[in-house]
């Protein structure tokens, strides 16, 4: 059975190459190809004959299928279906801003973190995506914009805040952070990418020894135990204080921020003393709040507060010095916001 070419870093490619005794080469020219350039069809008239015959009988490069594509009539959000050669599928958003896109990657196929706030925990888990299927999302939405908006693909930010917990996944998610920063590869630079977690200890623990650089971004939710144990079960496992403790050890460059996320739900967690309290816990940290109101998706039980409760949330904070934006929702006319993906519908 043919190996993913995909599931490779350039250092596990390299290796490849040597093993077999194949030109050097020919690892920098296919990751310059498939990542940097994007495109195959010239790629393997590059290569030595012996290299191109090993490539072809060895390796598989094939991609994620686009099932289905929603484009926001609202905002030029573009969220993907994705099938999976097992027939699962998981969903993928574009995001535009300033003739450039982030995109949201998703890391598992639904999530076992159960979340209340967030559609895709009603799926459950169904299995961890494997690293090819990581960065298949990237090339595809890329080639997506390429055939769909020309002159529009600049995919400049990666989040991995799609579908699953990435740090549930660990291993293929560092390996496809490995090859989006690898300097062969696509080159996106280290503080370009954004990994968000529920508090998922294990992961955290490997944080600084293995990731070093990329941007960590918390979904923090409450400050309160019992309503963060509503909102994140797993907060009951890995408690907020256990999981700021780990944060704390994370080494952070020069200007780089942790940031919290913050759903804010009507009548729940949007109180002034639920503001102080956030205030209180982070203050004095490298910290970056985003509020995000919350967004609706069927059979939801919670509602996003007015305009003017959010703002007199984000006026509490702002007495603790803490820098805080209101992220205004891109995609929900799609489901494509934050909290609304669910391969299942």
């Amino acid at each position: 059975m043919k190996q993913s070419f995909y599931d490779l870093n350039y250092s596990d490619l390299e290796a490849i190459i040597n093993q077999n005794n194949l030109n050097c080469s020919a690892a920098a020219v296919l990751f310059n190809w498939h990542y940097k350039k994007k495109e195959t069809a010239q790629c393997h008239d590059n290569i030595a004959k012996s290299s191109l015959a090993f490539i072809e009988k060895n390796f598989d490069f094939s991609l994620p299928e686009i099932d289905l594509v929603h484009e926001s009539t609202k905002d030029r959000t573009v969220k993907f279906l994705f099938k999976l050669k097992d027939q699962h599928k998981v969903e993928t958003v574009l995001i535009p801003f300033n003739n450039k896109y982030s995109i949201c990657l998703s890391s598992q196929v639904g999530c076992a973190m159960n979340c209340s706030f967030c559609f895709t925990g009603e799926q459950g888990l169904k299995r961890n995506l494997i690293t090819s299927e990581i960065v298949g999302q990237f090339l595809q939405a890329w080639r997506w914009l390429a055939r769909n908006r020309p002159g529009e693909e600049r995919i400049l930010n990666i989040v991995f805040m799609g579908q699953g917990e990435p740090l549930h996944n660990f291993d293929a998610v560092k390996k496809a952070c490995e090859i989006f920063l690898s300097q062969h590869g696509t080159s996106i630079g280290v503080q370009k990418i954004t990994i968000s977690t529920a508090g998922y200890i294990p992961g955290l623990k490997r944080w600084s020894e293995e990731i070093p650089g990329v941007n960590l971004a918390l979904s923090l939710h409450s400050p309160f135990a019992e309503k963060r144990n509503e909102l994140i079960p797993i907060n009951k496992k890995y408690p907020l204080d256990e999981v700021l403790t780990y944060i704390d050890k994370i080494p952070l460059n020069k200007k780089q921020f942790i940031t919290y996320e913050y759903i804010l739900i009507k009548d729940f967690n949007d109180s002034a003393d639920d503001a102080e309290k956030l205030g209180t816990i982070l203050a004095g940290k490298s910290a970056y709040i985003n509020l995000i109101p919350f967004n609706a998706f069927p059979g939801s039980r919670y509602e996003s507060p007015d305009l003017a409760k959010i703002e007199k949330f984000k006026e509490v904070l702002d007495t603790f010095k803490i820098p805080t934006l209101i992220r205004i929702a891109k995609g929900d006319d799609v489901l494509a916001a934050c909290g609304q993906l669910n391969s299942n519908n």
